[in-house]
């Protein structure tokens, strides 16, 4: 088992200082299912400092944020970018011990936020208003400015990741943050934060108050002083949350899971493909919003397919995120026995393993492992094809015709990503335009992360955008000034 860094895991970050709370939570490695590490359990007293703090911050009583230009922001966030790449061995490590994913995989974390904040340093300064014709003796323009105090609510699937794609855009626009981590997963996040510190981030921009969703997360959602808030996590939370912040008429940005398809037609070039769709469900032991859980195949190639993709399956093999297998630990307990008891269930309806796969030798006891699934014979709306299930659990579906892949691609609530395989153009542009979703990848799935490109969905996947300038504008309001000069 490895060690951790020392360093006040057991405290919260409020107002630029590490602040203890009454009581603590434990945190469990998936790989082995062993207390690791202690964390704060903040509830609505250390949230009002934390709110506090951050409006000081913002205000320009705490500290000098406020008078801070968007040059001097930029530099900043391109500096703390080179903190975390010189950092990135320490980091990679505490999020694959926390998270159970795979060493290869966290590292591409660490790699990704710290692009984040390279990305959003380099937008920080380019981020502008307009001017807009008006009358003749009139001048306007618009002024992009920040909210004030941003609340984030981030999952225990990509800590960093998502740390960085939050945090980063809304430093970049001016705002102060009071960021919620996962109590599941979130010592990366702590040790940024600490990096920020060190990084010289005025105290109260970013303050990290670690504990319970239902404590921490709801005092958050429902405090009357911040002023935008970004929810990530599953549909059924994220309706709480945003109808505490509707309470106080804050705007949010909901990024609240998938059931996302890949279309393979009988052209497609299935070697390039089948990897891409191993990958798109196997990532992150399938806990990955934007999983491609679906896979509608023409019955031209049904077959054929069927055959790799169970060879595949087969070969894949699960153990510690420390010794990079294909695919590590559920999170928890819990995420273990519900998706257990749902393929336990779709086995009783008479849906088909088609294949699966196996535990790596001497992979440790106690972890939260569920092979990866290969599902067939699924009855249509079935929950297998509906929900969210949160595992590496591919359920394959058979279509005759285009406009069957996309009735079947549009046949969920959900409408986070789709991914799109074939080699004639007028059929991929069709596909892109009729398919429900945020995001299309024709001939590929994922885009490598995509920090440039705007990231949400439709529907049950929530709303608002992030990542790439949209993310970046989503961190400001409009305000429009009119000036009549004669």
């Amino acid at each position: 088992m490895q060690s951790l860094p020392e360093m006040p895991y057991h405290h919260a970050l409020i107002g630029g200082a590490w602040v203890d709370t009454r009581s603590t939570l434990d945190v469990e490695a998936p790989s082995h299912g062993k207390t690791i590490a202690r964390i704060a359990r903040c509830e609505g007293a250390e949230i009002d400092q934390a709110v506090e703090a951050a409006c000081l911050a913002f205000s320009g009583q705490l500290g000098d944020w406020s008078q801070w230009a968007a040059r001097r922001r930029s530099e900043w966030l391109l500096g703390f970018a080179a903190a975390i790449e010189a950092d990135h061995e320490r980091l990679s490590a505490l999020e694959c011990l926390d998270t159970g994913k795979p060493m290869t995989q966290a590292r591409g974390d660490i790699t990704a936020c710290a692009r984040y904040f390279r990305f959003y340093g380099g937008a920080a300064d380019k981020l502008h208003g307009e001017t807009i014709p008006f009358e003749n003796d009139f001048a306007v323009m618009t002024l992009r400015e920040p909210y004030g105090v941003c609340a984030q609510i981030i999952p225990w699937n990509y800590p960093a990741q998502i740390f960085g794609r939050c945090v980063a855009a809304a430093l970049a626009a001016g705002n102060a943050v009071v960021l919620k981590p996962a109590e599941d997963a979130c010592l990366s996040v702590l040790r940024l934060a600490e990096l920020a510190v060190e990084h010289g981030l005025p105290a109260g921009v970013l303050n990290v108050v670690p504990g319970l969703g239902r404590e921490a997360g709801a005092a958050l959602a429902a405090h009357p002083h911040i002023d935008h808030l970004s929810f990530t996590g599953s549909p059924e939370t994220g309706t709480l949350v945003a109808q505490a912040a509707a309470t106080h008429h804050v705007p949010v940005t909901m990024e609240l899971g998938g059931k996302s398809p890949q279309l393979l037609f009988a052209d497609a070039d299935l070697e390039a493909a089948l990897p891409f769709v191993v990958r798109g469900i196997i990532q992150n032991a399938g806990q990955t919003c934007s999983a491609g859980s679906r896979l509608l195949v023409q019955r031209d190639i049904a077959d054929k397919v069927l055959e790799r993709l169970a060879e595949r399956f087969e070969t894949l093999r699960c153990d510690a995120g420390e010794a990079d297998a294909d695919c590590g630990p559920l999170i928890n307990a819990r995420q273990k026995a519900r998706l257990e008891a749902r393929l336990e269930a779709a086995r009783d309806d008479g849906i088909r393993t088609l294949a699966h796969g196996r535990m790596a030798e001497g992979a440790p006891a106690g972890g939260y492992y569920v092979t990866p699934q290969l599902l067939t014979d699924i009855p249509e709306g079935h929950e297998v094809l509906q929900e969210e299930l949160f595992g590496p659990v591919l359920a394959v579906q058979v279509f005759d015709d285009e406009a069957e892949a996309l009735a079947l691609a549009n046949a969920t609530d959900f409408g986070l990503c789709a991914g799109i395989w074939t080699r004639d153009g007028g059929r991929q542009l069709r596909l892109a335009k009729g398919i429900r979703s945020g995001q299309v990848f024709i001939n590929n799935y994922g885009a490598a992360g995509g920090i440039e490109l705007p990231f949400g969905g439709v529907g049950r996947s929530g709303h608002g955008r992030e990542k790439g300038f949209e993310g970046l504008r989503s961190y400001t309001r409009i305000k429009t000034v009119a000036i009549r000069h004669g």
